[in-house]
């Protein structure tokens, strides 16, 4: 953690102070931060506050006393609870405005991970407590070199393996043989392993009304067949199996035969649509030096469905940040399920996954990463499917 950068922002955004506070693994964001390993026993309530100007303190119990031991500044140990408000008080004594990983009415409540109380405590020694959400990004969803490389290789594994899932398929059907959508779903598992990648959960193959439920899973019981002119959606997400590995996330869709339907080239286009629409305002802006929030880029594709007359079925927001976890801290796109008031910062990665879901029939979902150079340089990473695939 680099104090002096830290404190410069603080100057910058006119905060006293970032208090990290975690509770048993309460606050993963603030953890990652302060860079407390996921092995770590964490039974005890600890604090790190990092104050605009002066010396860090870590507050921790005599039980864990060395938790931060890794990270600069004074200690402060406690035992009862007199002594740990006591050691907060004292803390923020003076201060007026404290970052917390808190939203106001938990408008994004990815970073909103502090408890209700402890933010109450904070406040009843008379201070402001205002969200540290740009602050989170700035300090852990930036990346560095190693992360964008792993995540242009996994995006290239993706691709590749998405190919031969179709070329699978249609070679089966071709035969005139079976083929499920959990096959399809441990077909690309074992591509994953034999590139040297993993995955937090197993991909998405959905046909036909499974495909308009967005976050379906083949297992066993449900999987389908897949048939002769079978509308096909498969969604994929993976890492490098290495450190500090950075994941990257795509969604294609097929049809498992020679001719699609009016309906599903009319829902194609207009998902397509609308994700061109949304990465060709980030690129304006971005290339531009202008400022451009998540909410503004989810509002650009969702403003395509809805002309179309498809908003009802456009059930997510359009994209989501992308790190270390698939579904990252730093700022997604998104004015339906949240109004995400942060900016698309550099050296950050986000998806752009608009998607049309009609029930009991099929759904479309295009998905593609992006990378914001410091240059100004807006990299699609993910590849961007142009037309609606025919597997035969």
């Amino acid at each position: 953690m680099d104090i002096a950068a830290v404190q410069e922002q603080l100057q910058k955004k006119r905060i006293d102070g970032w208090l990290l506070f975690d509770f048993r693994r309460c606050n993963e964001p603030g953890l990652r931060i302060l860079g407390v390993s996921s092995t770590t026993l964490l039974t005890r309530r600890l604090v790190y506050w990092v104050p605009v100007q002066g010396v860090p303190l870590k507050i921790v119990n005599r039980i864990e006393p060395h938790h931060l031991d890794h990270l600069p500044g004074e200690t402060r140990n406690y035992s009862s609870w007199q002594e740990y408000h006591e050691a907060i008080r004292e803390a923020v004594t003076g201060t007026k405005r404290v970052a917390m990983e808190y939203s106001p009415d938990n408008a994004l409540p990815y970073i909103s991970t502090v408890d209700a109380g402890t933010v109450d405590l904070v406040r009843g020694f008379g201070c402001e407590v205002v969200s540290s959400a740009a602050l989170l990004q700035q300090f852990s969803g930036v990346w560095d070199f190693h992360k964008l490389e792993t995540h242009r290789y996994a995006a290239l594994v993706l691709q590749k393996t998405v190919e031969a899932a179709w070329e699978l398929i249609g070679q089966t059907l071709a035969a005139e043989e079976t083929i499920h959508e959990a096959s399809v779903q441990r077909f690309i598992l074992d591509r994953f392993a034999e590139r040297g990648c993993v995955t937090d959960a197993g991909p998405i193959c959905a046909v036909n009304a499974h495909s308009a439920d967005p976050h379906y899973v083949p297992s066993e019981q449900t999987s389908s067949p897949i048939q002769p002119g079978d509308f096909v959606l498969i969604d994929l997400w993976c890492k490098q199996d290495v450190p500090s590995a950075a994941y990257a996330d795509i969604c294609r869709v097929a049809v498992a035969g020679g001719v699609a339907t009016r309906k599903q080239k009319e829902v194609f286009n207009c998902v397509l649509a609308a994700q061109a629409a949304s990465l060709s305002l980030i690129k304006q802006r971005f290339q531009a030096g202008e400022r451009i929030e998540g909410w503004e880029a989810d509002q650009a594709a969702r403003d395509v469905i809805e002309t179309a007359g498809y908003g009802e079925f456009f059930t997510h927001r359009t994209g989501h940040n992308i790190d270390e976890s698939d579904h990252g801290d730093g700022t997604h796109l998104d004015n339906f399920e949240t109004h995400d008031t942060r900016a698309l910062i550099p050296r950050t990665c986000f998806s752009i996954e608009p998607g049309i879901y009609l029930p009991n029939h099929f759904g479309v979902r295009l998905e593609t990463d992006v990378y914001l150079h410091e240059s100004g340089k807006v990299e699609v990473t993910g590849g961007l499917q142009q037309e609606l695939l025919l597997l035969c």
